[in-house]
């Protein structure tokens, strides 16, 4: 009983000297609380070290206060240059650390830092080697033998420093001058097939990085090392040299690490592509075969299977790419899956019009409403088709121009087809001419149906005809509709420029003007040029 009202005895004590000491600038706990819960937790930093981290509120004082009082107490000790013996004993409230006999502070229960592994024990330990480091500094700040000798080691280091990087610099420039050198006629040399394999400038642009990375690490240790020494040299840098003290090595070993903890995720991703893309060869094999008609299939043609061909390797790549997405390095970290969905949020916003492409070029393509090589006018373009894309239709003009209109374009217009009346992949040619009332209009369809065999490229088979378009206030529209051949789709400006000049030979030959009435009176004379005129200055003969 003796010894337990001692011990009371005692920690009341102390906490009646503790009183006065602590600051009253934290809040008030509870009443009747002697220990709060923690407010934001605050370092005991004294000559730029850190001792503890108070979290809990201790006798009304929260972590602030206690911290702003251990260092007051501690500061006046040290000034007194004292044997700075430290000591720590427990007490009800906690474990009070002691400096030369003194108590500066109180580490509490709810000053450990539990969920990193800290124990109550383990974080004494540490606040009493840190308080004893700082009274050590503390000594060392004061003694100018100390200081001076570490001035000169570090003026010492930082010449050995400029020397290391003068000699890797030196070292690298050398380097890469003999690496060169060597380098040179071996690569020119390396050839396949006779064909050089490497060339010589790649290889040496190569090497060359690969050497001024090298001498970039070995710059940065040099430059941790002579850190972390200048800055343990001198007490108040001494915490920052410590906290620096194998820092780069450190970065180095876990990059290594997490590139060899990558490593069997990468091999999956890559027999995954290597899966795919060899299923990939195999369905682009079998359309192949099929768009030459080697494999027939019902509902495939040599229109449809390329189309079919890309759709399915698209998805295929898709499901390749979500399987592997699991096995990239970072892919479960939310930096990475944030990224995934902004790319995805970006491509869903800025890629419907490709999508609305896409879509238009597949209904184009199995609708069969258009095929390579044929004739069709669609809006104001008119030519023949040389490729139905996903996105765009390209058409030639057989005039020197190619013109590319995108697929949606192309559904959303009317398409005029000239080539599906034609056998094989011929064409559809009409020419409207306006005649007069006064003309008989079977005289007419006779010299219409002359210019067209007059004319080469015009199949007889089917033959051409003509059809009285309308029959207007002053004339009547006659339009002649005659079929190219498959050789002529690149040449269709070429054999609708013969016809229209066979159609005014025609006409001069019989006397009949290609002049609509539209007029207020008959001129005095037919508007037609004799035969003998048809070949006037500067024209020739052969120009017909």
């Amino acid at each position: 009983m003796n010894s337990i009202a001692t011990s009371w005895i005692r920690a009341l004590a102390f906490t009646l000297c503790l009183l006065p000491l602590l600051s009253s600038a934290a809040d008030n706990a509870p009443d009747g609380a002697a220990l709060g819960s923690a407010q934001a937790p605050a370092p005991l930093i004294v000559g730029n070290r850190t001792i503890v981290i108070f979290r809990a509120t201790l006798l009304g004082h929260g972590p602030h206060a206690r911290a702003e009082g251990a260092e007051r107490r501690i500061e006046q000790l040290l000034t007194k240059e004292g044997a700075g013996a430290v000591t720590a004993h427990a007490i009800p409230q906690g474990t009070t650390i002691d400096l030369d006999g003194a108590s500066v502070f109180v580490v509490a229960p709810q000053d450990v830092d539990e969920p990193a592994g800290a124990t109550m024990e383990s974080t004494v330990e540490d606040a009493v080697r840190a308080l004893e480091l700082t009274v050590k500094e503390s000594h060392e700040k004061r003694d100018p033998m100390r200081l001076l000798i570490a001035v000169g080691l570090a003026a010492l280091a930082a010449l050995l420093y400029a020397a290391i990087l003068y000699g890797v610099v030196s070292a690298r420039r050398r380097l890469i001058s003999r690496l060169s050198h060597a380098l040179k006629s071996r690569v020119a040399g390396f050839k396949v097939s006779g064909v050089i394999a490497l060339h010589p400038a790649q290889v040496l642009r190569s090497v060359r990085g690969l050497v001024i990375a090298g001498s970039w690490l070995l710059a940065l240790l040099a430059t941790d090392v002579w850190l972390t020494f200048s800055l343990e040299l001198f007490p108040y840098t001494r915490p920052w040299g410590e906290h620096m003290r194998g820092w780069l090595l450190r970065k180095l070993g876990a990059m290594v690490d997490a590139v060899l903890q990558a490593l069997p995720g990468l091999f999956t991703v890559a027999i995954i592509f290597v899966i795919t893309r060899f299923l990939s060869q195999v369905i682009t094999g079998f359309f192949r075969r099929v768009q030459s008609q080697h494999i027939r299939i019902g509902w495939l043609d040599e229109d449809t299977a390329r189309p079919t061909q890309r759709i399915i390797i698209f998805v295929l790549w898709l499901f390749a790419i979500a399987m592997a997405y699991p096995y990239l390095p970072g892919a479960e970290t939310d930096a990475f899956k944030g990224l995934s969905v902004l790319v995805g949020l970006m491509v869903s916003i800025g890629a419907s019009s490709l999508v609305g492409q896409a879509a238009s070029g597949m209904i184009l393509m199995y609708a069969r409403a258009l095929r390579s090589g044929d004739f069709v006018k669609i809006g104001e373009a008119e030519g023949t088709v040389i490729e139905l894309g996903m996105m765009a239709t390209r058409l030639r003009t057989g005039t020197g121009e190619e013109v590319v209109l995108p697929n949606a374009f192309v559904v959303a217009n009317i398409t005029r087809n000239f080539s599906r009346e034609a056998a094989g992949h011929g064409f559809v040619v009409q020419v409207q001419v306006t005649i007069g009332y006064s003309t008989p209009w079977r005289q007419v369809h006779a010299m219409l149906l002359e210019a067209a065999r007059r004319t080469q490229g015009i199949l007889p088979d089917p033959p051409s005809y003509v059809i009285q378009a309308a029959l207007s206030d002053f004339y009547v529209e006659y339009k002649l509709v005659a079929y190219a051949g498959p050789e002529a789709p690149s040449q269709r400006a070429l054999v609708i420029s013969d016809l229209n000049a066979n159609v005014q030979d025609v006409f001069n030959e019989y006397g009949v003007q290609i002049m609509s009435p539209h007029y207020l009176g008959d001129p005095e004379h037919p508007q037609i040029v004799p035969k003998e005129h048809w070949f006037a200055a500067p024209a020739k003969k052969s120009d017909a």
